[in-house]
C-alpha cells in the first residue's frame, strides 16, 4: 500500500483559522509553537487550556460564564464535567444569525429545491417551539423524529433544544423493529414524521410504518405529521392515535418571540444510538455544550469553515453526520439538505447541485465514492466544480485507490479529507486539516484536543504498527452517560473495560511517524487474527476491490479447531464470473501486496453484502452468524435480508472455495 504519495498540499502563505488560533496561543501563553504538530501536542498536553482558548476563539454565545474549564485531576472514566457554571443554549448558537443570507437549501429526489434564509429559519423554529411549550414540553423531555433529511427535521430539532428538551431521530428507511428498539428505551412524548418519502424513483408510503411504531410507544402524547410528498387534503392520518398535521399543531403560534432556555454546559441535547446489529442499541446521551464546542472546533479549525461556505453532506437523520452537518449553522454557513438516492435522476445529481448552488464542501461515505469509481464516472469532464474546495468521506475507510480516483477524475486541486470518529463521540478523532498535505490512503492528522494514540497488545503506544485506537485525555463530547444505565456499568464496559481509565474506541489503526497521518484498518471487533497474526479487514478490501471482476467484498474470521480462519466473501461485478482462476488471482495478489499470512483460507461468492443505513459493512453480525448465533436486530441495516445468505456457512467446515 503506497501511502507516502502526496496528493494535495496547502497553498504557501495562506492563513487558516488554525494558524490564527496558534498565534493566539503563542501570544497569550508566551510560546513559539511553529506548526500544526506542535500545536497538536500542546493541545493534548494542556487540554484544559486548549478548550478554554477555543471557547473564546469561537465566541460561543452564553448567558453565564464558566468558573472552571475542567477538573484535570479527574480521569476519563469519571467523565469530568466541562465548563462548570456556564449557561448556554445550543439552538441560540445555531440561530445567532437572523439575516437574509441562505441558511438551508432543501432539495431531494422529486422535490423542487427550496431556500430558507436565516431570518426565516428563526421564525419557523419559534413557531414550533411555541407550540411545543404550550403543549407542555419542558427541559429533559424526549422528542423524536422519524424523518427524512428535510428542513422540518432541523426546525423540530432546534425547537426542541431551544426549550431544553432532548432530541433523537431516525430516518424513514429504518424498519419498525429498528425504530422501536431505539425509541422505546427513551419514552418520547412527541414524534415528528411525514406521510411518504421518495427513493429510487418511487414513492414509499410511511404512514403504515409510523402507525406500527406509534402503537408500541404508549408514552407518546402527540404525533405530528408534515406532508412531504403529497398535499395535505390527500392524506388520512385518522387511524393514528393523537395525530395532527404540523400546520394544525402550530396554528396561532406565529409572532411569538423565540425564547432560549439557559442551561448548564452538560445538559442533555441528543440521544444517539449504536448500530444495534449485535444487540440492543446503546443509548448515548450527548451534551449541548460538548456537542457544540466539539463540532465548532471541527468546522472552524479542522475545516476552516466560514460564512461563505455551503456544505452538503449526503446523510440521513439517523446518522451522527446529520447532527454534525446542522451545527454548521452556528458558523453562519449554508446547509444543503438532500433526501433521496444519490443516483437519481442520474449519478451526477450531487455534482449538479454543486454547480447549481456553488457548494464548497461535499461530504459523503466512502462507499459512494467507490461506486462512482466502479461506474467510471468522470465529473472532471462533465462539471465545473469551481466552487468545491473540500470533499469529506467517512462511514468506512477510504481506500487508497479512491484517492487516485478523486484527484484524477473529480478535481485535482481540492482537499480530500477522510475523517474518522463515531456516534459514540458524535465527532471525530482524526480528519481534515487545511495546514498539512493529503497523502494517499491516509487521514491527514489527529484532531486538536483529541489525545488519540495507537496501542499494541501490551498497552503501549506505537507508531508505524497496527493497534487499537485509544484516547488518553478527556474531551468535551464524551457522552455524559447512557440512558437507563444509572450506575454507569454499561458505559464503563463499553469504553474502559480493555484499558482502565483509557478510552478504547473499538477501531484498529496505524499512525504514520513520517507524515503524522492515520490509516484506519477496520473495527477491532472485526479484526482478523489467524494463527495469532492480527490485521484489519480494510487492508484486504483495498486489494480485492480493485479487481475488475469484483464489485464488493466482506471478510470475517471464523473459529475452527481452536484457531481462526479468514473467510472472504466476494460479490461479483456485472459480467464478472467466480472461477478457480479468480480465486488464484485473489490469493496471489494478496500474497504479493500484503503477505502470505493475509491470504484467506476460504473465498466464497456471495450475492449480497450487508450494510448499515450509514454505509458501513456489517462484519460483526456475519461473524456471529458464522458462530451459530442469531442476529435478530436488523432495523439499522440497509439490506437486512442479506444476512440470511450467511446462515449456512458454519456447516461448510471442509470448504476451501465455492459459491454461497
Amino acid at each position: 500500500m503506497d501511502s507516502s504519495k502526496m496528493m494535495w498540499c496547502p497553498k504557501s502563505g495562506k492563513q487558516t483559522n488554525i494558524d490564527m488560533l496558534r498565534e493566539r496561543v503563542n501570544s497569550r501563553h508566551k510560546l513559539t509553537l511553529r506548526d500544526y504538530k506542535e500545536l497538536y501536542l500542546w493541545s493534548v498536553d494542556n487540554y484544559d487550556l486548549f478548550w478554554e482558548e477555543f471557547w473564546h476563539f469561537a465566541d460561543i454565545l452564553h448567558s453565564k460564564p464558566y468558573d472552571q474549564v475542567v477538573d484535570t485531576t479527574r480521569s476519563m472514566e469519571e467523565v469530568p464535567e466541562w465548563f462548570h457554571g456556564s449557561r448556554l443554549n445550543y439552538a441560540e448558537n445555531m440561530l445567532q444569525y437572523k439575516d437574509k443570507r441562505t441558511a438551508i437549501i432543501e432539495c431531494g429526489e422529486g422535490h423542487v429545491p427550496k431556500e430558507i434564509t436565516f431570518a426565516e429559519l428563526h421564525t419557523r423554529v419559534s413557531v414550533i417551539a411555541a407550540a411545543l411549550t404550550r403543549f407542555g414540553i419542558k427541559p429533559g423531555d424526549r422528542i423524536v423524529g422519524y424523518l427524512p433529511n428535510c428542513s422540518l427535521a432541523v426546525e423540530a430539532m432546534l425547537a426542541t433544544s431551544s426549550i431544553g428538551a432532548i432530541w433523537s431521530s431516525t430516518s424513514p428507511d429504518f424498519g419498525v423493529s429498528g425504530v422501536l428498539s431505539r425509541f422505546s428505551q427513551i419514552k418520547p412524548r412527541v414524534i415528528f414524521s411525514v406521510e411518504a418519502v421518495r427513493y429510487n424513483s418511487k414513492q414509499h408510503d410511511h404512514l403504515e410504518k409510523l402507525r406500527s411504531v406509534v402503537k408500541e410507544l404508549p408514552e407518546l402524547e402527540k404525533v405530528i405529521v408534515m406532508p412531504f410528498c403529497m398535499i395535505q387534503e390527500d392524506i388520512d392520518i385518522s387511524s393514528i392515535p393523537n395525530s395532527v398535521f404540523l400546520s394544525d399543531f402550530t396554528r396561532s403560534h406565529y409572532n411569538v418571540e423565540l425564547q432560549f432556555e439557559q442551561l448548564p454546559f452538560n445538559h442533555p441535547l441528543f440521544i444517539m444510538f449504536s448500530s444495534g446489529t449485535t444487540g440492543t442499541p446503546k443509548c448515548m446521551v450527548h451534551t449541548a455544550g460538548g456537542t457544540l464546542i466539539q463540532h465548532l472546533k471541527e468546522h472552524i479549525l479542522q475545516g476552516n469553515m466560514t460564512r461563505d461556505d455551503k456544505i452538503l453532506y449526503y446523510t440521513t437523520t439517523g446518522w451522527m453526520m446529520w447532527n454534525w452537518l446542522v451545527t454548521s449553522l452556528a458558523v453562519g454557513a449554508t446547509v444543503v439538505l438532500y433526501d433521496g438516492s444519490p443516483f437519481v435522476p442520474s449519478p451526477s445529481v450531487l455534482w449538479d447541485l454543486i454547480d447549481s448552488y456553488g457548494i464548497t464542501i461535499l461530504g459523503t461515505g466512502a462507499k459512494w465514492i467507490a461506486t462512482l469509481e466502479d461506474r467510471e464516472l468522470r465529473p472532471i469532464n462533465t462539471h465545473s466544480l469551481a466552487s468545491l474546495h473540500t470533499i469529506l468521506s467517512t462511514g468506512s475507510p477510504l481506500m487508497p485507490h479512491s484517492y487516485d480516483y478523486v484527484y484524477s477524475c473529480v478535481k485535482s486541486d481540492l482537499l480530500l479529507g477522510s475523517i474518522s470518529g463515531g456516534t459514540d463521540i458524535i465527532s471525530c478523532f482524526a480528519g481534515q486539516n487545511p495546514t498539512v498535505p493529503v497523502y494517499r490512503g491516509q487521514i491527514q492528522s489527529r484532531n486538536l484536543g483529541m489525545a488519540m494514540e495507537c496501542w499494541n497488545e501490551e498497552g503501549r503506544p506505537v507508531l508505524d504498527a497496527s493497534g487499537e485506537l485509544v484516547c488518553t485525555r478527556p474531551f468535551p463530547s464524551m457522552p455524559s452517560h447512557f440512558w437507563n444505565d444509572p450506575d454507569g456499568a454499561k458505559y464503563r464496559k463499553a469504553y474502559f473495560s480493555k484499558y482502565p481509565g483509557i478510552w478504547h474506541h473499538g477501531d484498529y489503526c496505524l499512525i504514520n511517524s513520517h507524515t503524522g497521518g492515520i490509516l484506519m484498518l477496520g473495527r477491532s471487533d472485526g479484526t482478523l487474527n489467524p494463527s495469532g497474526v492480527r490485521f484489519g479487514t480494510a487492508e484486504l478490501y483495498d486489494i480485492v476491490e480493485k479487481l475488475s471482476d469484483i464489485s464488493d467484498s466482506v471478510c470475517v474470521g471464523q473459529q475452527v479447531d481452536g484457531d481462526e480462519r479468514v473467510i472472504l466473501f466476494v460479490k461479483m461485478a456485472k459480467g464478472g464470473r467466480f472461477t478457480e482462476d479468480l480465486v488464484i488471482q485473489i490469493k496471489s495478489t494478496i500474497r504479493k501486496e500484503l503477505s502470505a499470512r493475509h491470504v484467506p483460507s476460504v473465498i466464497l461468492e456471495i450475492a449480497d453484502i450487508p450494510y448499515t443505513t450509514n454505509g458501513k459493512k456489517v462484519e460483526v453480525a456475519i461473524k456471529k452468524i458464522l458462530a451459530g448465533d442469531q442476529v435478530n436486530e436488523r432495523g439499522a441495516l440497509m439490506n437486512p435480508d442479506s444476512l440470511n445468505l450467511y446462515c449456512n456457512i458454519p456447516q461448510l467446515s471442509t470448504v476451501t472455495n465455492g459459491t454461497c
